[in-house]
């Protein structure tokens, strides 16, 4: 999008700026149903929609759809906009505009959420936004948290639920060849090939014992017995229970290395 000339039909090379003067006045005009000094006023502050609008460039959104509801946001802020404040108007402006486009963005998410759940995402970007501005850095979750009076679970999963999915088939990086996507770099690290091939060794290996020793097995390592209570449990002594304990686990080993 920075290298774009040209958004909605509209020339960004060749956008207004206008003065602080001349922003003061047509704002009055304005406000006094001038509909000459609105178009103006419009156009002059194209330039502070794109530069919004610059900020959510990565997540895939069609640039002329975004700067269109900038557009809207820009509306509002002026439609809103009192001069009696002593507020810049870009001070005004700016959060009407990332507000509208944030709703865009959550209404039109890929992944539905719930209304509740979108009000609250929504009441966090505005804080992490106030925040930012008067500490002069981003804010953690946990200081965001804290102002709106909520628990931080809930506010990372406010996050987690407007946070624009991405692709595994993304590419990441490229030197000119194949490009490394994010399957690339992602790695189950339980639920890999010789994870699989373990159990799967494992599994045969337990079907080959006969049915005492899978039961011993069972109420030593799954429920966590003692040889003392799975001997009266299964009604042998404890010695038994120790033989044949060893032996199953011996035979499993053996199983599982020639495998």
């Amino acid at each position: 999008m920075h290298g774009k000339v040209e958004i909605c039909g509209v020339n960004t090379s060749r956008l207004k700026t206008l003065k602080p003067e001349e922003m003061t006045e047509l704002l009055r005009r304005t406000k006094e149903g001038d509909m000459k000094a609105r178009e103006e006023l419009i156009e002059g502050n194209l330039r502070l929609v794109l530069s919004v609008i610059q900020r959510f460039s990565g997540r895939g959104e069609n640039p002329d759809d975004l700067f269109q509801v900038g557009c809207i946001g820009l509306l509002k802020a002026i439609a809103n906009f009192r001069p009696e404040l002593n507020l810049k108007f870009s001070t005004y402006g700016v959060p009407m505009i990332a507000g509208e486009v944030r709703r865009f963005l959550r209404d039109n998410a890929a992944i539905r959420v719930s209304r509740s759940m979108r009000d609250t995402a929504y009441r966090v970007l505005q804080c992490k936004e106030q925040l930012t501005n008067r500490m002069e850095r981003e804010p953690t979750l946990s200081e965001i948290a804290e102002v709106l009076d909520l628990p931080l679970q809930t506010v990372t999963a406010a996050m987690d639920a407007v946070s624009a999915p991405v692709s595994l088939y993304e590419p990441v990086y490229s030197d000119g060849g194949d490009p490394l996507t994010v399957m690339d770099q992602v790695r189950d690290m339980r639920n890999t090939d010789e994870h699989w091939m373990e159990q799967i060794a494992l599994r045969e290996a337990v079907q080959k014992l006969g049915e005492r020793e899978k039961r011993i097995l069972a109420l030593r390592f799954y429920d966590g017995k003692t040889q003392m209570e799975v001997a009266g449990e299964v009604g042998i002594s404890q010695a038994q229970v120790s033989r044949l304990e060893k032996s199953a686990l011996n035979s499993i080993r053996k199983s599982i290395s020639v495998s």
